[in-house]
């Protein structure tokens, strides 16, 4: 039988009297910890996929997905979708990797995830998938996000965020909601799924995300500076065909169209001297009728991948005065991205994928219309973010799809030239594993920079082996391999 007399029980005996307070204080502590556990784990399972429809058989990966709160107040919540590495690669042993694409206002989901680097492709049935061979998740866990709210799935119910998206919201340091809101998602998805504390971190992306990629980037690096240990271990990030300076990125692009034949004389004397200081998405009048001229010239061909036709079924181009470059709201293969309207709109997809919970009657659409025609945040050079991200030791890598009429490579090297970076390695051709030229790399103190031969604006479409390649050795932190006799 216990004894509770006070002089004979040692934990309330004199000395220790002090002591039940906080021996309830502490498991207090511990009960609340448990249950905090417990809850994140909960919600963790809610969000496994233990399925999705049309899904082949030989599936070895886990997959999650869902949304995760960004404001509360403003009922603002973004869509993510994470898939593991194959169980018997030891997803635990790999890093973390988060996928953006661009736009604005384009799905991670329907771009990155089933037409890039994602594990599956959607048939042209819309109703099943077939394996992809070259998915980046042999390497690095793949975390895709709809961003910003809006796109995709990710949705608000504040209308202001979706009308006007992406405006500085002039916090402590001035960066774009949309960085903002990524952050945030970030530490509270490590919240839910805390097995990735600390595990190597690295972004990657394409086009419009030489916007959103910097950016995050810069929010993460100052919000990790002084950290030992940080919580969110951000090492690095690659980008492919982006947008990186308006300037250069006209300057560039116009001397590509040029110089691959694309264009005439005259459209390309109208086009420098109408449009190298306007804004790269949003041009003015006189380079909105140069860029109408260039798009006729272009004929029926597919600008993001210059010696590829469009999709048969779509025909040729609808041309507006308001749109004068309507690729870019296209993804480069309008075919495969009409396979995956069919299939994300499917009530069964929605289901397993834990997506459009509140069942808003509208379509899914791989991008958005309204957040691209109403983006109000579009820096005019990345390039000073750059420099304090290079400064900040972080390992950056920038790529091109040669063939790429869209963000071409010439505008990339422009912008890079632009750094004034020193020179660790000269120009060189890599090879793949074949020993067959992959593309041309330079090395910078600070950053590498590749091209991609015979890829066109999403590269891992394109060319997905030499993209799984060049994404090995970036996170390897191996240089590309030159010619080896």
């Amino acid at each position: 039988m216990l004894n509770w007399d006070v002089a004979s029980n040692p934990i309330m005996s004199k000395d220790n009297s002090r002591s039940l307070p906080r021996l309830l204080l502490l498991f207090a502590i511990l009960l609340l910890s448990f249950t905090s556990a417990t809850s994140i784990n909960v919600q963790q399972k809610r969000d496994k996929i233990v399925k999705l429809p049309g899904q082949p058989a030989n599936v070895t990966f886990s997959q999650y997905a869902g949304y995760v709160t960004v404001n509360p107040s403003a009922g603002r919540a973004l869509f993510y979708w994470l898939v593991e590495v194959p169980r018997h690669l030891r997803p635990a042993s790999k890093p973390l990797v988060l996928w953006l694409n661009g736009g604005p206002g384009c799905s991670s989901v329907a771009y990155g995830a089933s037409e890039e680097v994602g594990p599956f492709r959607v048939r042209p049935n819309g109703k099943t998938l077939s394996l992809n061979p070259y998915a980046w998740n042999r390497e690095a866990n793949l975390l895709f996000l709809d961003s910003p709210a809006g796109v995709g799935f990710s949705y608000s119910n504040t209308s202001s965020d979706v009308n006007t998206p992406g405006k500085d919201m002039l916090l402590t340091r001035c960066f774009g909601s949309a960085a903002q809101d990524a952050f945030t998602f970030l530490m509270n998805w490590l919240e839910r799924f805390p097995q990735y504390k600390h595990r190597p971190f690295y972004l990657a992306g394409e086009s419009y995300a030489g916007h959103y990629i910097p950016e995050l980037s810069l929010v993460i690096a100052q919000h990790n500076n002084g950290t030992s240990n940080p919580v969110l271990n951000f090492k690095g990030f690659m980008v492919g065909n982006p947008l990186l300076d308006d300037f250069y990125d006209n300057v560039g692009t116009f001397e590509f169209w040029w110089n691959h034949g694309l264009i005439s004389d005259s459209t390309y004397a109208a086009l420098n001297e109408s449009c190298p200081y306007d804004s790269f998405l949003f041009p003015r009048n006189k380079c909105m009728v140069a860029q109408l001229r260039a798009s006729t010239e272009f004929g029926n061909i597919d600008p993001y991948s210059i010696y590829s036709s469009p999709c048969p079924a779509l025909g040729t181009f609808k041309r507006s005065p308001d749109q004068p470059l309507p690729w870019k709201f296209r993804g480069n293969d309008e075919c495969i991205v009409t396979y995956t309207k069919k299939y994300m709109n499917r009530r069964n997809v929605q289901k397993a994928l834990h997506a459009n919970v509140t069942r808003i009657p509208h379509r899914w659409t791989p991008c958005s219309s309204v957040v691209r025609a109403n983006w109000t945040d579009s820096p005019k050079s990345m390039l000073p973010i750059f420099k304090q991200l290079i400064a900040a030791g972080l390992r950056i890598w920038v790529y091109s799809g040669d063939v790429d009429a869209v963000l071409p490579l010439s505008a990339t090297r422009y912008s890079i030239k632009a750094l004034g970076l020193k020179t660790t390695a000269s120009w060189y051709a890599w090879y793949d594993d074949l020993q067959q030229v992959g593309g041309w790399s330079q090395k910078y103190e600070g950053l590498t920079y590749a091209t991609v031969r015979g890829a066109g604006h999403e590269v891992p479409l394109g060319q997905p082996r030499l993209a799984l390649f060049l994404f090995r050795h970036y996170l390897k932190n191996q240089s590309l391999p030159g010619l080896s006799f």
